[in-house]
């Protein structure tokens, strides 16, 4: 049988305790995750994520990610900088795999993420 997973109210589930963000270059910068759900096989996970105001790297190279911005604002830049996206609350986001790149976090925000990697 496959159980049926519904989360509800998720701007007030909390965020767990926030940590140094690992690919900061912003000192200082903190973020916090709270995993809601995780396939079988470990390969599809789904959470909310809530991240301070700074710029940090991020690396999709082997999977994708899916971005539901509940609150905030950000700027997100490819590595190369051939281009950038201006981010707010009520956006989906779409990283395909393969994607890298430069995230500025201009007011703290929170998102639902999905992220797929390959098997």
């Amino acid at each position: 049988m496959i159980n049926l997973e519904v989360f509800g109210d998720l701007a007030e589930i909390p965020a767990g305790d926030y940590k140094p963000k690992p690919t900061t270059v912003t000192p200082g910068q903190e973020e916090a995750l709270h995993p809601l759900w995780m396939s079988i096989d470990g390969l599809t996970k789904v959470g909310i994520w809530d991240c301070t105001p700074g710029r940090f790297t991020a690396d999709r190279s082997a999977m994708a990610e899916l971005c539901h911005v509940m609150s905030g604002s950000a700027t997100v830049t490819n590595k190369d900088g051939s281009g950038s996206q201006e981010i707010k609350a009520g956006d989906l986001l779409v990283l395909p795999m393969g994607w890298r790149g430069e995230w500025e976090i201009h007011e703290q925000m929170r998102k639902t993420y999905v992220l797929i990697s390959a098997a």
